[in-house]
Parts: structure tokens; C-alpha cells; sequence
């Protein structure tokens, strides 16, 4: 009997900022989940809000193309009060998603809540407590400068551990093919 090589992949996770955006990149080969990178792209000394989002673009596709990610996860802009902030929040979550599409890279998004949830339990989890979490699962002790970056990781994570099927699991077109399939399982 052969045995299955597990199935390997890239994850490129982003949490999208105009003024510092976080990036983390962590490689998963079955149920294992390891860190190859995590850092910050630092936006804040530019004025222009187009060349923030020229320089989201370039370094995105440099992330793309060094480490060739299987696909990329971003941290979706969660709604908030200020409109005008959402909408450069917005932006730069495009901006990243058109240098990722560029290079026929599928992508995701996750909530922020969901991203705290998979990674801690808790969907309110403090940023400290996910980077805390973070540290645990991949086992490094660095601290970052900034926590963009372990959000941006964070978001890798999360995508990693949705993706997680067990081997050989299956999905359903409806109730009765899993009632079919899981006979025994039914009372």
C-alpha cells in the first residue's frame, strides 16, 4: 500500500494598513503548520495615499514572487466609524488582492473575528493574546517590532486551519448522502 504523500502548500496571509501592514507566511504540510516569515511593510512616511497604495502593489508582488505562495489570506476591513478610513482600508486590501490575482494566486478573506477565533478560541482576543498564541503554535520566541505583523501571520494561520480537512474527509450534496454514507453513525 502507498502511502499519500501530504499535500504541502505556501500561505501567504496579509492584514491590509495604510500606515503599517502586516504580513506573515507559514508553510503547511498536512497538519503541520510552520513559520517561514512574518514582518511589516511600513507606509506611514508617505503622504500620498497612491503611492501607499503603488508600494502595497510592489511589495505584495514581491512577497509572490519570493516565496510562491499556494494562495493568500487577508484580514477583510471590518466595519468602523470612520467612513473615510474604511474606504483606504479598502483599498489597500484591493491593492493587495490585485498583485496577488496578477500572479493567478487564488485568495481569502477572513474576518478579524474569525481570524482571533481560529487562532486563540476567542473571538475577542487582544492582539497581544493572538501573537501570545501565535508564539505557542509556531514555536519562536521573536517579538516583533509591530503586531501588524503577527496579524498578518495570524491571518496565515487561520487559513491554514480552515483549510485543515482530515484525510480522506468528504464533502455532501445533501443530508441524505451523508446519512448514506455514516449509517452507522446514525441512532
Amino acid at each position: 500500500m502507498q502511502r499519500e504523500k501530504a499535500k504541502e502548500r505556501i500561505i501567504l496571509g496579509i492584514d491590509p494598513g495604510t500606515v503599517v501592514l502586516g504580513y506573515g507566511i507559514v508553510k503547511q504540510v498536512g497538519q503541520q503548520v510552520s513559520l517561514i516569515s512574518l514582518g511589516v511593510i511600513k507606509l506611514g512616511h508617505l503622504e500620498d495615499h497612491g503611492l501607499k497604495l503603488q508600494r502595497i502593489f510592489k511589495k505584495t508582488a514581491a512577497l509572490v514572487q519570493e516565496y510562491k505562495p499556494d494562495c493568500v489570506a487577508l484580514e477583510a476591513p471590518f466595519y468602523g466609524k470612520n467612513v473615510q478610513v474604511m474606504l483606504k482600508l479598502g483599498r489597500a486590501q484591493g491593492v493587495a488582492m490585485a498583485a496577488a490575482l496578477n500572479f493567478d494566486i487564488p485568495i481569502f478573506e477572513y474576518s478579524p473575528r474569525k481570524i482571533k477565533q481560529a487562532v486563540t478560541g476567542s473571538g475577542n482576543a487582544s492582539k497581544e493574546q493572538v501573537a501570545a498564541m501565535l508564539k505557542t503554535i509556531l514555536k519562536f520566541d521573536e517579538t516583533p517590532e509591530f503586531l501588524d505583523a503577527t496579524d498578518g501571520l495570524a491571518v496565515a494561520v487561520c487559513h491554514a486551519f480552515q483549510q485543515n480537512f482530515a484525510p480522506g474527509s468528504k464533502s455532501y450534496s445533501g443530508w441524505s448522502a451523508f446519512v448514506k454514507d455514516n449509517e452507522k453513525r446514525i441512532r
